[in-house]
């Protein structure tokens, strides 16, 4: 069964995003990217929030027609374009870019996307992230800690079951 992988970066004081969803704090060069990317490979989805989604696909589709991108970047436009995506919001209808759209977290229907054939899946996105932690649907956690402090930001790392 395939296990559901939560992959996000945080910075050193635990925000997910600065003010105004400010993500320009995280640090991803090539060396980083070229380790995700090995990562990302063996996945068999992503699976995100709607700000999540709407930022990536913002960039990724058409990122590696860019000549100035690295080799590294341009890896993952292709990755990110080719696998399938699930993306949780109450509002959207559809999503371009291989996304099936979800509109809650269902624990019976994360089950049957795990039972699914294929490699783990990728889970980001603070707020879908605090819904399938508050549900106990996370298998894995690899948390990236940016060596940046920034004193205060939107979203504070959620809270675990009975931790005050």
């Amino acid at each position: 069964m395939r296990k559901i992988i939560l992959m996000m970066s945080v910075s050193l004081d635990g925000f997910f995003e600065g003010l105004d969803r400010d993500i320009s704090w995280h640090v991803v060069n090539d060396e980083l990217l070229r380790h995700l990317n090995e990562r990302f490979r063996t996945m068999g989805a992503f699976m995100s929030g709607r700000i999540t989604h709407e930022l990536m696909a913002g960039f990724w589709p058409t990122a590696d027609q860019n000549p100035g991108l690295s080799a590294p970047m341009a890896e993952f436009a292709g990755i990110w374009r080719e696998m399938p995506k699930y993306v949780f919001s109450r509002t959207l209808t559809r999503a371009a870019w291989n996304t099936t759209v979800i509109h809650d977290v269902v624990p019976e229907q994360i089950a049957e996307l795990k039972a699914q054939p294929g490699g783990d899946i990728a889970l980001s996105g603070a707020n879908v992230a605090s819904a399938f932690m508050r549900q106990g649907l996370i298998d894995e956690f690899r948390i990236l800690v940016h060596p940046v402090v920034l004193g205060r930001a939107r979203c504070r790392r959620p809270r675990y079951r009975g931790e005050p």
